[in-house]
């Protein structure tokens, strides 16, 4: 599954591209690595009609016979959207689009470890060597309940994407899924304001030659390959890997 995305654009471009009308996120970093739980970036259908772009958290409520213990950490990927607890969000009003530059999916070798992060090799992949923007297909909603038993039950706003089976070049390394992306002003109007009947197409594998591997993200360089301590955080701390 994809667990970590990477966000190298700008605010206007997202909202030229998707036809966001309002901006409601906040500030965008320059660069911005995703990971689960934690806010990314969605334009979606707000309730008052209005096409914004929005921050929410990342995993969609899990269904409920697969929670495991008291916290709902979220479903960041969603394979099956026919399963009965998927469909209550298929309509366009849950329907949303994340923006993404590029995308990991760690090494299939055990113990592979990257010398510049110091965990599991991850391998990127993006439209081109550019790094160009494109979109997930996604899903939000809002939702009540604990996702840290730390923090106690909280109203969140919640998003997460679809799921497909991989294309050639990301089988080696994903063999079970790739995320669903949309490459087209027309893809993401479609999964936007289309009847399921028609969006729901759009789970489909991407041509082969859609993406490429990629550096990682500059973002993710944590150690120097040649020894030496991860750099400290801006409060002094060492950086979370």
């Amino acid at each position: 599954m994809c667990n970590l995305y990477n966000i190298t654009t700008s605010q206007d471009a997202i909202r030229e591209w998707t036809r966001a009308m309002r901006d409601i996120m906040g500030n965008l970093e320059p660069s911005l690595d995703v990971y689960p739980n934690m806010p990314g970036a969605v334009v979606r259908n707000a309730p008052d009609g209005q096409r914004e772009l929005a921050k929410l958290l990342w995993g969609m409520p899990t269904p409920a016979e697969r929670v495991k213990g008291k916290a709902d950490y979220g479903t960041t990927n969603i394979r099956n959207p026919q399963y009965a607890h998927w469909q209550q969000y298929v309509g366009v009003e849950n329907r949303c689009v994340v923006p993404v530059t590029s995308f990991a999916e760690p090494s299939p070798r055990p113990n592979d470890k990257d010398p510049e992060t110091g965990i599991q090799r991850n391998y990127w992949f993006a439209r081109s060597e550019h790094r160009p923007l494109f979109f997930f297909a996604g899903m939000w909603t809002r939702w009540q309940g604990v996702r840290r038993i730390k923090d106690g039950p909280g109203d969140f706003e919640l998003y997460g994407f679809l799921t497909t089976k991989p294309n050639a070049l990301i089988a080696p390394i994903h063999e079970k899924a790739m995320p669903v992306i949309l490459t087209s002003r027309e893809e993401v109007e479609t999964w936007l304001t289309a009847p399921w009947s028609e969006a729901r197409h759009m789970q489909r594998t991407a041509p082969d030659d859609a993406l490429v591997i990629v550096e990682k993200p500059a973002t993710q360089i944590k150690f120097k390959q040649q020894g030496g301590s991860p750099p400290p955080s801006s409060d002094g701390q060492l950086p979370l890997l």
